[in-house]
């Protein structure tokens, strides 16, 4: 039993190590492992593919040499990829020695092409080296170079130089033009691969950076709404105790009787205010569920979200809908901020006298295994906002990727929250 949980534990924890990925994360360890499937590709393709064709020995030093250099065209795209990302330095001196090897490598091979032994098939295993370094190579170093126009003249540089060097080794022109087109053509298409991949990660980064930019810009929207409310409440109320408390003192030098009922006003302005402020205190910690649902479908389906919003609120107590309401205003900021959902489901529901909300998604990253960790300070003041009306919240994995948070909260709670006031 012991050794088959131990299995199960092995083969879930490469599945967990992915799902902890954020969407970047995933973009760009999938754009990494392309490249390095490159350099394997190049290996099978044009390293190996010479024995049983030519001598042994010569497909040995063939393959020896593309090996080398699919090397290195893995080291410089995983360098390059890093500095696309502002992790390292330009790798500069990898890019020229990638150039000069990749150079080397198919000057070698195309003298071999024409100049080796003409037994086998020498001519078109040691073409195909040729065409493969330099196409590879281009691709690869291409990473490393951040202005387009640079790319395309790295790609028709090594197509020219292609065929500069093909035909004083003795290869037809018609032969040389062709060998110049097919190394363009391949330098090219791996070329603009590798532009592409790096503008959709950065494209990728921003949307995930912009995703959080909009969350905070919305937490901060609603700081400036509360601390609005709070000034013209109490702005106008203090500028009035102000002249109010200068005029009793001036009335009260004087010995004039009417210092008490200017004093008296004071008093009432300033406990008017108090009230004021607690009815602006309320307001803002009092949530509308109806309103919140209808926020969270439309930030995350903004989001790229599928979200779907399922139940009726109709008739539930203010006291439930509000504490319901932060919760589903939470939740929502939580999925923005710390998830990578694709698809998020509200329902509410009522059975057995309490009202039940769940909110799952299938974004669960990181260590704390969802969107928020159960031990979150968000959820943490959620279950202390629950607990004042005698309700409950869950939160954690609910299976296949899943994470759910389940809120109860009795129907209750609005009677007895109106009893007790």
């Amino acid at each position: 039993m012991h050794e088959e949980n131990g299995a199960d534990e092995r083969m879930r924890r490469p599945r967990g190590w992915w799902r902890r990925k954020s969407t970047p994360e995933k973009v760009e360890t999938y754009t990494r492992w392309s490249f390095h499937f490159f350099g394997v590709s190049e290996i099978g393709a044009f390293g190996l593919s010479g024995y049983g064709k030519v001598d042994a020995r010569l497909a040995t030093l063939l393959s020896l040499m593309v090996l080398a250099h699919a090397a290195l065209c893995m080291t410089t795209a995983a360098r390059a990829l890093d500095w696309t990302r502002g992790r390292r330095a330009q790798p500069v001196r990898l890019l020229w020695a990638l150039g000069a090897l990749t150079a080397v490598v198919a000057t070698i091979a195309i003298a071999i092409a024409e100049r080796g032994p003409e037994n086998g098939d020498v001519g078109s295993t040691a073409a195909g080296v040729f065409v493969g370094v330099l196409s590879f190579g281009v691709g690869a170093m291409a990473l490393g170079v951040r202005r387009r126009r640079r790319v395309i003249a790295m790609a028709g540089g090594f197509a020219v130089g292609a065929g500069a060097v093909s035909f004083p080794l003795g290869l037809p022109a018609l032969a040389s033009l062709v060998m110049t087109c097919v190394v363009l053509l391949g330098a090219g298409f791996l070329a603009f691969t590798a532009v592409f991949s790096v503008w959709l990660l950065d494209a990728v980064y921003e949307l995930h950076d912009a995703r959080e930019t909009r969350a905070r810009l919305a937490v901060a929207e609603e700081r400036l709404r509360f601390g609005r409310d709070l000034h013209d409440v109490l702005g106008r109320n203090l500028a009035v105790i102000a002249l109010k408390s200068e005029l009793a003192v001036q009335l009260t030098r004087r010995g004039r009787p009417e210092a008490v009922e200017q004093m008296i006003e004071v008093q009432r302005i300033a406990q008017e205010s108090q009230r004021e402020v607690r009815d602006v205190v309320r307001g803002y910690r009092e949530a509308d569920l109806e309103a919140e649902l209808a926020g969270a479908h439309g930030v995350l389906t903004a989001a790229g979200i599928d979200c779907a919003v399922t139940g009726d609120t109709a008739g539930l107590p203010a006291e439930v809908q509000s504490a319901l309401g932060w919760v589903v205003r939470e939740a929502t900021t939580n999925v923005l901020r710390h998830g990578d959902a694709e698809r998020c489901a509200v329902a509410v529901r009522t059975e057995k006298g309490r009202v039940v909300l769940t909110v799952e998604n299938d974004g669960v990253t990181g260590a704390g295994g969802g969107p928020a960790a159960p031990g979150g300070s968000g959820l943490a003041g959620l279950r202390e906002r629950l607990s004042a009306v005698g309700g409950t919240l869950e939160a954690g994995r609910a299976g296949g990727g899943t994470f759910r948070l389940v809120a109860e909260v009795p129907l209750a709670a609005g009677a007895t929250l109106g009893a007790a006031s």
